[in-house]
């Protein structure tokens, strides 16, 4: 295993020894699982971000059908 040394103020390392404490974990899995989250979080997030981009290009594909649709709705009407 790697180690990684980490400079931080005596707030933040006041945080994460209590929450390790908390949660019966040390301070080392505490950040590992928090990385891990974290990752997850921003996975999430691009993934939403994907979603949200193609519902807009489906949603813009529909309005141009339905336009289409609403353009032919009087054909042959005039014949009648």
């Amino acid at each position: 295993m790697k180690t990684i040394t980490l400079k931080a103020d005596d707030s933040f390392f006041e945080k994460v020894t209590q929450l390790a404490k908390a949660l019966k974990l040390s301070k080392s899995e505490l950040i590992r699982r928090s990385v891990a989250e974290y990752e997850e979080t921003m996975k999430r997030r691009e993934l939403k971000e994907q979603m949200r981009q193609a519902s807009m290009r489906v949603r813009k594909s529909s309005a141009e059908i339905s336009r289409e649709f609403d353009n032919t709705i009087a054909d042959g009407l005039d014949e009648l």
